[in-house]
């Protein structure tokens, strides 16, 4: 969307503002529309201040799964693309979407086909969703694509979703358990000091430790920010790097418990992609392409280059992945048997099943043990400051006594 500085006469008299909008064509036909006559219109540069700054996809995914449903609802009730894309355009409540989607509809009526204009996009639209668009449209059989895609991304989504609330509540508690303690030690430890040292002898180990932690954190607690903002930094710069993020990759699957979770998810992911982009007709070599820049996993990423290469010189899709870690022998046995029978993405949607319910259920049982193992956890950091200020409390009453 871009933005244009206007001047023109309503029934009032002079009139002069900025409006949004997707061209400039359009900008005149609102103004229109609200009864300003337009004597000057210039499109406004855009700076730093004006620009939107996002991260990552600006659209969230489900509202992305709404707009694939209601634009597949349309187009299998006989609604021309164009129409249909202006409609969407309208009723959509996530704006990022809002704004390419006119741009879009702009694009259409210029006489470009929707995978071209979709291309245009690659932060919004994927190069999945532009290669099963263009199937769809040689194919001529777009509902079905877009509703293939709907099911798609609702499945990762869904899965998605199931990872974050298995991991937001140890994430929570750690943060609140964090928070505490720095309450504690430099608001609530420091009041006993004083006390100690009339008490005067020896304190005990413990409360000598929370003593120094609380002295410390009074001193230096711009250097706990400094280290977290540096460590956030580390693994912001270590995920933009290929060579850096196969490491932290790595280190993520050979995890202990989450480790499988997130093998199991990334399996998910790659095998239901690969299935809609078969299903869609999508040359195999193309959609291993594909599915190596939107897996986002770079050891996974690279057993699929792997796979790619070895297909290319006329070997089997599945030896690179039996000879990885990585890829359990059942993903490989499906994959052939798929291979053999020319059903290979009946094969792999099979496979997406098993794992994404395998998510599901690690993820309800990851949180069940994680719940009781978090308050254990608080209450351990909790009951030791407790206890270091306690103690020597006890001591001082004996000797008072």
């Amino acid at each position: 969307m871009a933005r244009f500085k206007y001047s023109g006469r309503d029934k009032k008299g002079k009139k002069s503002g900025v409006i949004t909008a997707s061209s400039r064509r359009e900008a005149l036909l609102e103004l229109k529309d609200k009864g300003i006559r337009v004597l000057e219109i210039n499109e406004v540069p855009e700076t730093f201040f004006t620009k939107e700054l996002t991260l990552g996809n600006p659209v969230k995914l489900q509202d992305f799964v709404i707009y694939l449903r209601q634009f597949a609802t349309l187009i299998r009730a006989g609604v021309p693309i164009v129409e249909a894309t202006a409609i969407l355009a309208e009723q959509t409540e996530s704006k990022s979407l809002k704004k390419v989607l006119l741009e879009v509809e702009q694009d259409l009526r210029e006489g470009h086909p929707l995978s071209a204009a979709a291309e245009k996009h690659k932060r919004i639209f994927s190069n999945m969703f532009v290669n099963m668009i263009r199937a769809g449209e040689a194919g001529g059989n777009m509902d079905e694509t877009l509703e293939k895609l709907a099911v798609h991304f609702e499945k990762q989504h869904f899965t998605k979703q199931k990872i974050v609330s298995a991991l937001a509540y140890p994430l929570t508690v750690a943060i609140i358990a964090v928070g505490v303690v720095i309450f504690l030690l430099v608001n609530v430890v420091p009041t006993f000091v004083d006390m100690f040292k009339d008490f005067g002898g020896e304190l005990p180990a413990i409360t000598r430790f929370v003593l120094s932690a609380s002295d410390f954190m009074q001193k230096f607690w711009w250097l706990v920010i400094f280290i977290f903002l540096a460590f956030a930094t580390a693994i912001m710069a270590i995920k933009k790097n290929k060579k850096t993020k196969y490491y932290l990759d790595y280190f993520l699957l050979r995890m202990p418990i989450f480790g499988k979770m997130l093998q199991k998810a990334a399996i998910a992911r790659m095998t239901r992609t690969l299935s809609s982009l078969f299903s869609s007709s999508v040359p195999i070599l193309q959609a291993m392409s594909i599915v190596e820049t939107i897996v986002e996993n770079e050891v996974i990423a690279r057993v699929i280059e792997k796979s790619r290469n070895s297909l290319e010189h006329g070997h089997s899709l599945t030896d690179p992945m039996k000879q990885h870690w990585a890829f359990p022998p059942l993903v490989t046995q499906m994959i052939i048997i798929g291979e053999q029978s020319g059903t290979l993405d009946l094969m792999l949607a099979k496979v997406a099943d098993f794992y994404e319910k395998e998510v599901e259920s690690a993820t309800d049982r990851l949180k069940s043990l994680m719940e009781p193992l978090m308050i254990v956890v608080l209450a351990g950091l909790v009951g030791t400051i407790v206890t270091s200020i306690l103690v020597p409390m006890f001591d001082i009453f004996q000797h008072v006594g």
